[in-house]
């Protein structure tokens, strides 16, 4: 599982190009939850294979869409074909702030989540002269995946405070 995770997060550097290490990881992640004879973590397994499945289902259309030339723009598919990718940054974000994961991978999911903010950063620096509203789509989309990993790894970490909290 820990091979798995890292390859989440270090996918996520470029979101585009790692796809295909995230789908790795993810089904590392899942496969360790399968194997580990902890019975506790099996209780996890479903959850791990609704991430798995939902990065699957984005990386796909990640590809598929490459394949067809993309989307927006010359392409002749609609900026809408794009809807077909939030699957994977949906299972990306659950799978690194999920339930089970341990307080180390929460703490990197937050500094994943920190470089979402930072590519969207990137990304607003260089407004396209055309095409504005698929530059605001991915603006959108990036900014939210960052906050929404950073909010819902601080939940999870916020959780292992009170359960440590109890007496």
């Amino acid at each position: 599982m820990i091979p798995g995770s890292l390859a989440m997060l270090l996918g996520a550097l470029d979101p585009m190009e790692g796809s295909v290490v995230i789908l790795i990881g993810s089904a590392l992640v899942t496969l360790g939850t399968f194997l580990d004879p902890d019975p506790a973590q099996h209780r996890w397994l479903r959850y791990r294979l609704l991430v798995f499945g939902l990065i699957a289902l984005g990386v796909g259309a990640v590809w598929g869409l490459t394949a067809m030339g993309g989307f927006g723009g010359s392409s002749g598919h609609t900026m809408w074909w794009g809807v077909l990718i939030l699957p994977y940054l949906i299972g990306w974000a659950m799978g690194v702030c999920g339930p089970g994961n341990p307080r180390w991978l929460l703490v990197l999911g937050i500094a994943a989540g920190l470089w979402f903010l930072t590519l969207c950063g990137m990304v607003a620096a260089r407004p396209p002269r055309d095409n504005l509203s698929i530059y605001w789509m991915v603006l959108i989309v990036i900014g939210t995946t960052g906050l929404a990993t950073i909010v819902g790894c601080l939940a999870r970490l916020r959780h292992f405070h009170s359960l440590a909290a109890r007496p």
